[in-house]
């Protein structure tokens, strides 16, 4: 399964090992659990300190395979077979389970050593989710960690009848103990949040107590990790906060465009933003959300966690969400057969009819993707005609079980109370009212600035997003935006990072230009 040069590569990796690990694969007669066997097979080559057994009729999922530290129980287990995205998540337990010590800080360590109680996670995922691995290599690290915790991946394309037992129609989807416990990316960080109840108390005081920054940047996408980083890079006390850490380049797929690298994926794109800001002398504050600015000579962001901060000078970059439909049933049945990412969520809807809403690039892409999975997609546009590339109509209109629906107002998510059954729209040229019969809906309508927080404080356009002027200046003296979340046009990761840099230095050129100046370390041109 494993070709010569992924086999090199795995075999350097584990030459880290000094731990011998026992993989415990327990298998049936399908044609999964042979291509499970194979895989188990070559990677126990590669290494001395890797030793296979298999087992049937054990009473475990089959095919599915547990690693362990010889002598241990760490409660590790994947249900599938972890290729395409999530044979990262494979390699890295390989390492955690055979010794490689994690990359995860010390104080984040021992959260996890000092949780109590039994913890059994499960963890349903596809293989062509992007936001699913973070998920399982987190969850992965805290079975290594903390013997009190087991976690198994389950590739739901693969159990699909778990997956309709349980009525999941979104991945991940994480259940502890039986019940669910989340539902989309989650890191560690925020893992742990969920379970150690007074961690939000205690980062919240640990905020509360910081200095004042000379620059504080609201937003950890493109735009707020280039801001962070020209402004540390002036040597001057430089802070971000962030609801998120990444942002939307997090739900990316693939990047094509990104200059000078031919190809890359989001989750890749925001560890290597992450990494490069933690170079610098930045202050991260993850996982808190802006819920207030309070403008003054000293500028003051309120917290949802009832902290606050205060900065000389602040760059708003907050990005932007998926815009919704606002239908009747669209929050009822959100992740219950309404989802936003065609790419993670299209392998829980294999054989089933589904539509996508929206025309531009973004519909027609996840409608060419979805219609090589699931049975039927049929896609409604708003407008009289596609807004996408002709590159992309043209391979649309090529496909046999796509139909497309011009002129078409969705009007109504239908349900049965449990999940979708349908959606109603009316044709605008002729007021029909319609419904097509289906089990799953894609929303693809563009992305809505995350401003709510912002309201009579900047001044936004009548679409919500920060007014701007070319240096990246708001309606606020001090206060600058970039990226996503301002009227600056095409919304690119490559744009956004060059206004953020751009931002980032007209609010140290005000620094140095108002009554709080501030000294400037750096003598390297930025």
């Amino acid at each position: 399964m494993l070709d010569t040069n992924l086999k090199n590569q795995l075999k350097a990796y584990l030459e880290k090992v000094t731990q011998p690990i026992d993989i415990t694969a327990s298998l049936d007669d399908s044609d999964k659990s042979r291509e499970m066997h194979e895989l188990l097979k070559e990677i126990a080559e590669l290494s001395p300190r890797i030793t296979l057994t298999e087992r049937r009729g054990d009473g475990e999922r089959a095919p599915s395979f547990s690693l362990n530290r010889s002598g241990s129980d760490m409660g590790i287990r994947f249900a599938g077979i972890p290729m395409g995205h999530e044979f990262t998540s494979l390699v890295l337990a390989l390492l955690q389970v055979g010794g490689h010590p994690p990359k995860a800080d010390a104080d984040v360590l021992e959260q996890i050593r000092n949780l109590d109680g039994e913890y059994l996670f499960e963890t349903y995922i596809s293989l062509s989710c992007q936001n699913c691995p973070e998920v399982v290599q987190s969850l992965n690290l805290m079975a290594v960690i903390n013997p009190k915790i087991r976690h198994v991946m389950i590739d739901g394309a693969l159990f699909q009848d778990e997956v309709n037992a349980r009525q999941i129609m979104a991945v991940p989807t994480v259940f502890l103990n039986g019940e669910t416990f989340g539902q989309g990316r989650m890191g560690l960080e925020e893992i742990l949040a969920k379970l150690d109840t007074g961690a939000a108390e205690r980062e919240a005081a640990k905020i509360g107590q910081k200095d004042v920054f000379d620059l504080l940047v609201v937003g950890g996408g493109p735009a707020g990790a280039s801001a962070a980083i020209y402004s540390a890079r002036k040597g001057i006390r430089t802070g971000v906060v962030a609801e998120r850490f990444g942002g939307q380049v997090l739900d990316t797929m693939g990047i094509e465009n990104f200059i000078s690298v031919k190809e890359t994926e989001g989750p890749k794109l925001a560890a290597a933003l992450e990494q490069h800001v933690k170079t610098y002398d930045v202050d991260v504050m993850n996982l808190q959300r802006a819920s207030a600015l309070v403008p003054g000579d000293i500028i003051e962001v309120k917290l949802a966690s009832g902290a606050s901060l205060k900065a000389k000078s602040v760059v708003l970059a907050t990005g932007a969400r998926w815009r919704e439909m606002n239908v009747p049933g669209e929050k009822e049945y959100r992740n219950k057969g309404v989802a936003y990412c065609p790419h993670c969520d299209g392998p829980l809807f294999k054989g089933k009819r589904v539509a996508v809403i929206g025309g531009g690039n973004s519909g027609v892409e996840a409608a060419i993707d979805l219609a090589g999975i699931v049975a039927h997609v049929t896609l409604l546009e708003f407008d009289t005609k596609l807004r996408a590339d002709a590159v992309l109509q043209r391979k649309l209109h090529s496909l046999p079980n796509v139909k497309v629906i011009l002129n078409a107002q969705t009007t109504e998510v239908t349900g049965d109370g449990a999940k979708v059954n349908g959606l109603r729209y009316k044709d605008r040229s002729s007021g029909e009212e319609l419904k097509v019969e289906l089990e799953g809906i894609f929303v693809q309508i563009g992305l809505l600035p995350n401003t709510d927080w912002l309201k009579g404080t900047v001044a936004l356009s009548n679409r919500g997003e920060i007014e701007v002027d070319a240096r990246g200046q708001t309606s606020v003296p001090g206060v600058f935006a970039a990226g996503d979340v301002t009227t600056v046009p095409y919304k690119q990761i490559v744009i956004a990072m060059g206004e953020g840099s751009k931002a980032a230095l007209s609010a140290f050129d005000h620094l140095i230009r108002s009554s709080a100046p501030v000294e400037e370390k750096e003598t390297v041109a930025a």
